[in-house]
């Protein structure tokens, strides 16, 4: 009896041993991420998320207060809400290539260079208009004629918004838009300041606020050339992107988003905020209220200027690829954003 016993046994184990193996591949593909289990979620079953990017600087506040306030999480009850911050937009980017993104914020040219190169994104929404300037400590250089082959400029990363403005600066002062192109050091803004402040590696840094006008603050720092007399008018500086494919499997989720950060526009507009702020900057209260009280920063949802660096970075092969004739600039925008 024993013996019988020991061998039912064994070919019990035996059993459970082959057939092991196919019990957790059927409970693996019970829990295998459904596309949507990085945003939505909903047909899974688990918790939506919704991941956005940032970078640095008070061009984001609407976005520094939204995350404070807890407005998107506020307006998409359920959703848990996932913040980055990174130092440029080709981060953002790649994060977005690698589904490790749904929305970044960044300027119109780096969206347009990863539309050009097939990312299937679009604007959603405008974040804020503001001053951007080329600042130096040399006494002699003026204008950008005055640069020689040895100076350095500082900016974020080739392709972005300084970059094109910069370029688009060196179009009519010099005849070359890409004149400066060897001369670029990729440095995120802190970075940027330091090394200009310092007078290290850099000659000049094309920022923006707060940087911009804690540089020009400083003793011997002078504006070479600001980001509107380079564009030649008004443009927006920050707008939010969204994946086609986000956008499409969650479309009221981009309205929450657009809806909180109108909510932050307005406690902004009213003198709110600004506490938060000066925390996320480490700096006093009424320096902050003087760097948000700047004529020329403005946080808005229009977006301006979309066609003029298109067809700009088009006419000097920063890009290659044009809209549909039937949808043109309107194609690049998520319904509901204006141009």
């Amino acid at each position: 009896m024993g013996k019988q016993q020991n061998r039912q046994y064994f070919f019990l184990i035996i059993a459970l041993v082959l057939i092991a193996p196919l019990v957790l591949g059927f409970l693996g593909c019970g829990r295998e991420s459904d596309p949507q289990t990085h945003s939505a979620g909903t047909k899974s079953g688990k918790q939506p998320v919704l991941r956005i990017a940032e970078q640095y600087g008070l061009a984001y506040a609407p976005l520094s207060v939204a995350k404070a306030r807890g407005l998107v999480q506020a307006e998409l009850p359920g959703w848990r809400i996932e913040w980055k911050q990174l130092g440029n937009t080709a981060a953002i980017r790649e994060a977005m290539i690698a589904k490790d993104l749904d929305t970044g914020f960044m300027g119109i040219p780096p969206f347009l260079i990863g539309w050009d190169r097939g990312m299937k994104w679009k604007i959603f929404t405008g974040l804020s208009q503001a001053p951007l300037g080329l600042v130096t400590w040399r006494s002699d250089i003026r204008s950008l004629e005055d640069f020689d082959r040895d100076d350095r400029i500082a900016l974020p990363q080739p392709g972005s918004i300084q970059h094109i403005l910069l370029s688009m600066a060196a179009e009519r002062s010099l005849g070359a838009p890409k004149a400066f192109d060897s001369r670029l050091v990729t440095l995120n803004h802190p970075n940027g300041m330091q090394a200009l402040l310092a007078r290290r590696d850099i000659t000049a840094h094309f920022t923006s606020p707060p940087y911009l006008m804690m540089e020009l603050a400083t003793e011997d720092m002078h504006e070479v050339i600001s980001g509107q007399e380079a564009m030649g008018g008004e443009f927006t500086f920050i707008v939010g992107t969204v994946t086609d494919e986000f956008a499409d499997r969650n479309p009221e989720a981009v309205k929450g988003l657009e809806r909180a950060l109108d909510r932050a526009m307005t406690i902004l507009a009213a003198g709110g905020g600004r506490k938060e702020l000066a925390a996320g900057f480490n700096l006093e209260l009424p320096e902050i209220e003087s760097y948000l009280d700047h004529p020329d920063l403005v946080y808005t949802t229009e977006v301006q200027g979309l066609a003029e660096f298109l067809d700009f970075m088009l006419r000097h092969n920063f890009i290659r690829r044009k809209p549909e004739e039937k949808e043109g600039v309107s194609g690049l925008l998520w319904a509901g954003a204006t141009k």
